[in-house]
């Protein structure tokens, strides 16, 4: 059991690894040199702590006074200089320290696992291998394993379980090559976007414009990803891999343009030293000109390819779409064709399956779609049929998979994920010639305890209903899953209405419910466009209708008769949070922003979410004689007036869900654990809840104090007179009404909401509020 973790170097990554553990309820000690100050993770953007005390469980320290640390660590992880012999020195130190049974692993992005073995102690070397962390790695899905020759299996499945389950870590099994997989291939991929934009004469904005969010890629693409990382550091992994991959028919692409070697001698690092391919300078975003080394005003990058195919959903066609034989995607062609062959040619140099490949490259580098999966997306036959027209090599795995008859790396077959690829792990199996045995189709390893609801779905009678919004799957062993699927899962009448029927029939098919899906986001709440087309159009009973609907649906989930986990994570909003308020328990992910964000846009939470604050801002000092309710009151007051949204999981937990809710460290796993937790709740024999009508009402004294503050901020001119009148609902709703104080039902509280949400719909200043929102995606302060 690993509870004691030592860091060794408080840098950058090893500083940023450190309060990650601490964030996953680990004891850690960070140690270097000299003894580091912990303030700047207090300080960074976006935060590597999951909740600001998580650095109380780390303690900082030296290698001179603080050693004994390590006797009795259960995990030992080095984080100092990319140098082996520095390396080297220190395991050799840390050997004849730590206990016999503490697992110590290097953070190397690339140097030789075997070379910082050689001359360690053989029990040491058992337990010795590599643990390879992305940046910034709380947010970063990706952890490499790489183990030496002698590591000890044990001691890898250990690693590996133990980063999946407790760290929340997507874990690939490398083998001991030049940067590993993700490191390998994503450099490539870099020196062909900078090879490629230069050939085709593209700026950096526009090679941006092509790598990232249009083809399912992170916003930040390619060029402000190597300014996150360090244009240095990108520069001396690609010089490594130049050196050590001599072989490599593909090498020259690591030898980096002189642009790269110019930016590092001026110290154009990146975000480190205040600009890299890009600079802020005051309060303006400018970028790098290439060809003459100068900053210019940034412009925003305008592609016909790219506007022509933005509204197209599926991402294969898409990308099809925008590798026209125009200049821009002549350019998004050659990087992608060129990316995803060499990946393919690595096949089993770096890896045995490629499913390990595309995971590397999709967890660690937020790539939407890994290289094989994006030949599926794309084509696998179309894009070795272009190639070869222009006289290129095709990777013999992909002439494999063709001559195969098979279309695809991955299909599902009986209901099971294959792919195409080596038959085996390790050296395989030998033919009777004593060769290799040929590729073949082979399963997709399992990984027990995570659901893959496109791979469910394939199966027979699986989608039990389907709207445009959502559909009632069946998980198996008596759960069913309503998954929504709208763009952004925006909350519409086809979502809203598939949450009451599958809450009204489950009970004929499933033990329980789980709410859910594997989409980019859980939801960012209603789908505010078919609000405001229906206030244009001046249809007022027919938003009664829709706002009763949805509050039906939400205390539909809270008294089903049998139990319904919600399972939120990335953005979860206004109704989605509305939504997570009301099941019999929530499993979130590490990563959970959920905010009643309703005021934003001139309204309140009108789905049960602010009734059910103020539910719980009473329940907290339920029985406890004499406590005062109003502090924990206006605690809702403000979390929903204020739109205050949680920066994590455990974040959540504490603004908004209950003792009795959990989170899962790791987000693959989440419906897996919800899945889970809805079956316990069944086999424990659940009691459905009923209707409260013993909720107390602060009434009339508590709302004068309330707006007594409300008015205040206005006259300081801290807060708009909409702001004003927003707040003054959201008071009076928390606070019962303008009545005198007593008890009140949920139903009673439902009818305040809604009154107050229809009466700012009625007015002009909510309607330009939730017109910019669509607009602008920000804001409005009027």
């Amino acid at each position: 059991m690993i509870r004691k973790v030592v860091v060794l170097g408080a840098g950058t990554m090893g500083a940023q690894v450190a309060a990650h553990l601490a964030g996953m309820g680990l004891d850690v000690a960070l140690l270097d040199l000299a003894t580091p100050s912990l303030l700047p993770l207090r300080k960074l953007k976006p935060s590597p702590l999951h909740l600001s005390e998580d650095l109380a469980r780390v303690r900082a320290g030296n290698f001179d006074e603080h050693w004994k640390e390590l006797a009795d660590a259960d995990w030992v992880l080095e984080a100092v200089i990319e140098d082996l012999e520095v390396k080297r020195k220190l395991f050799a130190r840390v050997a004849g320290t730590v206990k016999k049974t503490t697992i110590v692993t290097s953070n190397t992005s690339g140097l030789g696992i075997a070379a910082m073995m050689e001359g360690l102690p053989a029990d040491f070397r058992r337990r010795f291998l590599g643990a390879h962390f992305f940046n910034p790695p709380r947010y970063l899905h990706l952890l490499e394993i790489i183990p030496g020759p002698e590591t000890d299996p044990a001691v890898v499945k250990e690693v590996a379980e133990f980063g999946d389950r407790v760290i929340g870590k997507g874990v690939v099994i490398c083998k001991d090559t030049p940067n590993f997989i993700g490191n390998r291939i994503g450099s490539f991929g870099l020196g062909i976007v900078l090879r490629e934009m230069m050939a085709g004469g593209l700026t950096i904005e526009e090679a941006d414009l092509l790598t990232g969010a249009a083809i399912g890629r992170a916003k930040s693409a390619t060029f402000r990803t190597a300014d996150l990382a360090g244009v240095d550091v990108a520069l001396k992994v690609s010089d490594n891999l130049y050196e050590a991959v001599a072989h490599d028919p593909q090498r020259d692409v690591f030898k980096l343009p002189d642009l790269v070697r110019a930016m590092v001698e001026r110290r154009w690092l990146g975000d480190k030293t205040g600009g890299g391919f890009y600079r802020k300078e005051g309060g303006e975003i400018r970028t790098l000109d290439w060809r003459t080394l100068e900053y210019r005003d940034r412009e925003k990058a305008k592609l016909a390819s790219v506007t022509a195919a933005q509204n197209v959903a599926d991402l294969g066609a898409r990308i099809n779409q925008m590798m026209a034989k125009d200049e821009a995607g002549t350019f998004l062609w050659r990087v992608l064709s060129e990316t995803s062959f060499y990946a393919a040619s690595l096949v089993p140099e770096i890896s045995d399956d490629v499913v390990s490949i595309d995971r590397a490259m999709e967890w660690g580098y937020l790539w939407g779609l890994g290289p094989f999966r994006l030949m599926d997306a794309t084509g696998v036959a179309s894009m070795a049929e272009r190639a070869r027209g222009e006289g290129r090599v095709i990777p013999p795995l992909v002439e494999s998979l063709l001559a195969s008859g098979r279309r695809r790396f991955y299909e599902i077959e009986d209901g099971r994920a294959t792919m195409f690829g080596p038959a085996t792990r390790g050296s395989g199996p030998r033919t009777a010639t004593g060769g290799p045995v040929p590729p073949g189709v082979v399963p997709v390893p399992p990984r027990p305890g995570v659901i893959d609801v496109a791979a469910v779905k394939q199966g027979a009678n699986a989608v039990r209903k389907k709207n445009a919004g959502a559909s009632l799957v069946d998980l198996g062993d008596g759960c069913g899953l309503v998954e929504f699927h709208s763009k952004m899962n925006a909350l519409g009448a086809d979502a809203i209405g598939m949450l009451q029927q599958s809450v009204k029939d489950a009970g004929r098919n499933f033990d329980a419910l789980v709410v859910g899906n594997q989409g980019e986001q859980f939801t960012v709440g209603a789908n505010l466009m078919l609000v405001l087309l229906a206030v244009q159009e001046e249809e007022w009973d027919e938003l009664d209708r829709m706002i009763r609907q949805f509050q039906n649906a939400c205390m539909g989930l809270k008294l089903a008769e049998l139990p319904v986990v919600v399972a939120p994570f990335g953005l979860t909003l206004g109704g989605g949070t509305e939504i997570s308020l009301h099941g019999a328990r929530v499993r979130c992910a590490a990563e959970t922003y959920m905010g009643l964000v309703e005021v934003g846009v001139g309204l309140v939470p009108a789905g049960g979410g602010t009734k059910e604050m103020a539910l719980r801002a009473h329940d907290r000092c339920r029985g406890v004689e004499g406590a005062d309710p109003f502090p924990f009151v206006r605690r809702a007051f403000d979390l929903i007036a204020f739109a205050k949204v949680s920066t994590s999981g455990a974040e959540a937990l504490r603004m908004f869900l209950t003792p009795a809710d959990s989170l899962s460290p790791n987000p693959d796993r989440v419906l897996g654990d919800a899945k889970q937790s809805a079956l316990g709740l069944a086999r424990a024999g659940y009691r459905a809840p009923r209707m409260r009508t013993d909720i107390p009402v602060l009434g009339r004294p508590a709302l004068a104090t309330f707006k007594m503050g409300i008015h205040n901020a206005l006259r300081g001119g801290q807060i708009s007179e909409h702001d004003a009148l927003v707040a003054t609902h959201v008071a009076a709703i928390l606070c019962g009404g303008d009545r005198e104080p007593g008890m009140a039902s949920e139903q009673h509280f439902l009818d305040l909401e809604r009154e107050a949400f229809l009466s700012l719909l009625g007015t002009k200043k909510t309607r330009d509020r939730i017109q910019h929102m669509l607009k602008a995606g920000k804001p409005l302060r009027n």
